[in-house]
């Protein structure tokens, strides 16, 4: 069972600390409040169970030195203070986060379990002894004690939607509740390794561009506020006429101005976030804001295909399964969080209630194209699961397509705007720096 180290005032306003084992933080968080207590911070440390698999420089003996006793505590009615060596091991136990890496190394060993024939319990508790992340370990060890007492695994992983994606959660869901969770994780282990190759090639892309981007910004701002007034001194101070440009002296201007009233612009801005923030909370302000995220320019089809080859796969495992089409679409649809799709299904389901096509609410939203309603609509024809085989093959064919045409067109936009910034930059910060160094402004103050 998970050991945790805690931090909590009750009614009088008393700091208490101790160590306690308890299943989950949730329950000791309820806990505490039974008790009186206001939780002020918990840090999971270790597991009592598994002393022998932590490394001598991490024991558990070093990381309880961290708490006092609740008795002690109350005694001396201050904080406990802490040694800088007990310090540095909190903070390297708070740091130990678990990474993408950590969940595809999981999925992957729970998959290859599960297809050796393994049952959740037996899978789960060779993985417990092999996972050397502490916090995974903790989480494995909750879902393994929910295991047994009878819950399904994806109600404990809920608890953890810090470390496991939405989709990931609601694909094992859906796995479980079909009875075929080795595929579900197998579309699990595709997700994470499809999301990390994705978002490790924009990055690539964005980073260095976004960093030559605020370059810009900070040279240009540095020589308007020093260099540009220096040049204008020196013009003074000799006495000549001469004028920089006037774009120059529009944006020297403008600066000045920013400077002088910073608050305005700030207060605009965060304004303008938190109206933002308060609109998409709404219902309406969040059907907007996703049916944006379907049709924003280069991103906007790539997050709707994804989605729907996502509901594709969780349908075509329930139908596999032996669900109906209702069933399944309503199994399917936990795995969905965008309001637009969410709604789309309701509309599908709500005909098969009344007797009509359920992918006629797909084809109406004109967010799917015409080849994959017309193999649906073939499919129902025909034989469905088959069919859906082949459009969750041609929807990984299409999102490859996609990612492709994102890759190309990517660089080609920032490049442009940091090309556009670059100019800006020559023009009100360079060409004056070149007409004083060229000295033409020396012969119009003489006179000649």
């Amino acid at each position: 069972m998970p050991q945790f180290v805690y931090k909590a005032v009750d009614q009088n306003g008393i700091i208490v600390t101790s160590k306690v084992q308890e299943k989950t933080k949730q329950s000791l968080i309820k806990r505490l409040k039974n008790n009186g207590l206001t939780p002020i911070d918990i840090l999971q440390t270790s597991f009592s169970d598994y002393k022998k698999t932590v490394k001598k420089s991490v024991s558990v003996q070093d990381y309880m030195k961290i708490a006092s006793e609740t008795s002690a505590a109350v005694k001396t009615n201050k904080l406990r203070q802490f040694t800088p060596q007990e310090r540095i091991r909190m903070l390297l136990t708070q740091q130990q986060k678990v990474t993408t890496r950590d969940l595809m190394i999981f999925t992957q060993n729970f998959y290859l379990l599960k297809r050796a024939g393994f049952n959740n319990i037996h899978a789960l508790s060779t993985l417990l002894q092999s996972t050397e992340n502490l916090t995974l370990k903790g989480i494995i060890e909750d879902v393994l004690a929910g295991v047994e007492g009878g819950d399904y695994m994806y109600t404990r992983l809920e608890y953890y939607s810090d470390v496991f994606p939405h989709i990931y959660i609601n694909l094992i869901q859906v796995g479980e509740l079909s009875g075929s969770l080795d595929k579900s994780l197998d579309q699990a282990m595709n997700y994470l390794e499809t999301s990390s190759k994705l978002t490790k090639k924009i990055k690539q892309i964005l980073i260095p561009n976004i960093l030559e981007f605020v370059g810009m910004w900070v040279l240009m701002f540095v020589g308007i506020l020093y260099i540009i007034p220096l040049i204008q001194d020196v013009y003074k101070s000799m006495g000549s006429t001469a004028t920089l440009p006037a774009i120059t002296l529009w944006f020297s201007n403008f600066v000045a101005v920013v400077q002088r009233f910073w608050y305005l612009p700030v207060g605009v801005i965060i304004l303008i976030i938190l109206g933002f923030l308060g609109y998409i909370r709404t219902p309406k302000g969040r059907y907007n804001w996703d049916y944006f995220k379907y049709k924003m320019p280069l991103f906007g089809k790539l997050i709707f295909a994804i989605d729907f080859s996502r509901l594709t796969q969780a349908m075509l495992l329930n139908l596999k399964n032996g669900m109906r089409i209702q069933e399944a679409l309503e199994v399917s649809k936990s795995i969905i969080k965008n309001y637009v799709l969410l709604s789309i299904i309701e509309s599908s389901i709500n005909n098969i209630i009344i007797g009509d096509s359920w992918v006629k609410p797909f084809e109406d939203s004109g967010l799917t194209s015409p080849m994959m309603t017309e193999m649906l609509k073939i499919g129902m024809q025909t034989d469905l699961p088959s069919m859906m085989e082949k459009l969750v093959e041609f929807m990984q064919i299409d999102i490859d397509n996609i990612i492709s045409r994102i890759v190309k067109v990517l660089p080609q936009i920032m490049y442009s705007i940091v090309g556009i910034m670059i100019i800006f930059v020559v023009v009100v910060v360079l060409v004056p720096c070149i007409q004083a160094y060229m000295g033409g402004w020396l012969f119009e103050a003489a006179g000649v």
